[in-house]
C-alpha cells in the first residue's frame, strides 16, 4: 500500500511542478490556495462519511480514495511529505489510542 501512496505523491509533485491549471487537475487545485484545498478536503470527508453510512462498500472505497488523494494534494501544497505522516503513524504504533491522545495535551 505504501508504494501506491509514494507513487501518487510523486505524480502530485510532478503535476504541481510541471502542470498548468489548463492541463492538470492537481495544479488547478493547488492554484486555488490552502483555504480552497482545505474546503475540498472537507467536502471529500463528508462524502466519505455519507458513503460509510448510506452506500455500499464500493462507494465507500471510492470516496476514501478521493479523500486520500485530496489529503495528499493538501500535504504537498503545505510542503509536508508523506514520509512525515508515515513517521507520525509509526511513532504512535503500539500505543493505546487513549494514552496517545492524552499525551498530546491541549
Amino acid at each position: 500500500m505504501k508504494d501506491i501512496l509514494e507513487r501518487l505523491e510523486a505524480v502530485i509533485a510532478q503535476r504541481r511542478a510541471d502542470g498548468t491549471v489548463e492541463t492538470s487537475y492537481v495544479a488547478r487545485q493547488i492554484a486555488k490556495g490552502p483555504l480552497k484545498l482545505a474546503e475540498k478536503l472537507g467536502e471529500e470527508a463528508v462524502e466519505t462519511v455519507i458513503a460509510a453510512v448510506a452506500q455500499d462498500d464500493t462507494a465507500l472505497a471510492g470516496e476514501a480514495a478521493d479523500l486520500l488523494f485530496h489529503l495528499m494534494i493538501l500535504l504537498n501544497a503545505r510542503g509536508i511529505p508523506l514520509s512525515a505522516v508515515l513517521a507520525e503513524l509509526e511513532r504512535r504504533e503500539g500505543k493505546s489510542g487513549l494514552v496517545e491522545k492524552a499525551g498530546r495535551g491541549t
